[in-house]
């Protein structure tokens, strides 16, 4: 999908394998997620999940995602069956969508498959809380990650953020993932900054009030800050 599997998954082995490991970590204590870059024929999307595999190099796939709705009910069904085929094969250990609206659910719940979704990413945060597909993702079992769950910066200095952060005594960072976990989400914050990567995991310090979670749920705004196909055919 990012065309980095190769890269990924050489820093991955050379880290398990590598003095820095103090802990004794081993493959099966990462979590390595790909992507299926475009729905297509069942052959294509069992080709390339292998292949991902193959160039991963760590032998088997966590979580296999297929990376959005667009090409039509019909290849996303072929697109889900070559995942379902790649965990029976042991390629994949979990199968999951991303971008998926309530619609393309419930396509797919339809359908009967084999295995059942067990991952929607997609982008929320406080402006754009997206409250009815997630309330069906959690009523369905299925786990919600959450991209962008900073609003890619675009609104930390919102004055209800910054008075929430001193609240609290955290970052505008913090605060909004804290804000995700609380809500039963796996946000999945991203930085360049060693400092701030190692600041976006230090949130169980502290746990946000139900009435500051309500205030931070009324800033929805349907603030999108990247792509939105949850509404595609």
């Amino acid at each position: 999908m990012y065309h980095n599997e190769r890269e990924t998954g050489n820093a991955i082995n050379a880290f398990l394998s590598g003095p820095e490991n103090k802990s004794g970590l081993k493959r099966e204590d990462i979590h390595f997620t790909s992507k299926l870059a475009s729905n297509t024929t069942y052959e294509k999307a069992r080709k390339s999940i292998a292949q991902s595999v193959q160039q991963s190099g760590l032998g088997y796939i966590d979580l296999f995602l297929l990376h959005s709705p667009y090409g039509g009910k019909a290849l996303r069904l072929e697109s889900w069956k070559a995942v379902e085929d790649a965990i029976e094969a042991g390629e994949v250990k979990i199968g999951g969508v991303s971008n998926f609206g309530m619609k393309h659910l419930k396509e797919l719940l339809a359908s009967q498959p084999r295995v059942h979704p067990a991952v929607n990413q997609i982008e929320v945060h406080p402006f754009n809380t997206r409250t009815e597909l997630t309330s069906f993702c959690q009523q369905h079992d299925i786990v919600v990650e959450a991209y962008a769950p900073l609003a890619r910066a675009m609104r930390m200095k919102h004055p209800v953020i910054t008075s929430l952060s001193k609240k609290y005594s955290c970052t505008p960072a913090q605060l909004m993932i804290r804000w995700s976990l609380q809500h039963g989400y796996v946000p999945l914050p991203k930085s360049v900054t060693k400092s701030r990567i190692i600041a976006n995991g230090q949130v169980d310090g502290f746990e946000i009030a139900k009435e500051d979670m309500a205030t931070m749920d009324g800033l929805d705004e349907g603030l999108i800050t990247d792509w939105d196909p949850l509404d595609a055919d």
